[in-house]
């Protein structure tokens, strides 16, 4: 899930998740990043379970069409 977290910040930059780690991490310092990317991957992984569940999509997320 850190994984996915790093690609979220990459791919996903409108998203108020990734608003929400920028603004926190805007010290730069690496202790507070390490820290902030486990607590934006819990929070994808909380939204990843309200998706799934209730349909519930995320906002500011924006999802390519299956191939």
């Amino acid at each position: 899930m850190i994984r996915h977290a790093w690609r979220f910040l990459m791919f996903q930059k409108e998203n108020t998740l990734v608003v929400w780690y920028r603004a926190r991490t805007a010290d730069s310092r690496s202790g507070t990043r390490k820290t902030m990317i486990v607590a934006l991957a819990r929070k994808l992984v909380v939204a990843l379970w309200r998706f799934v569940t209730t349909v519930e999509p995320l906002e500011g997320v924006v999802l390519r069409p299956a191939s």
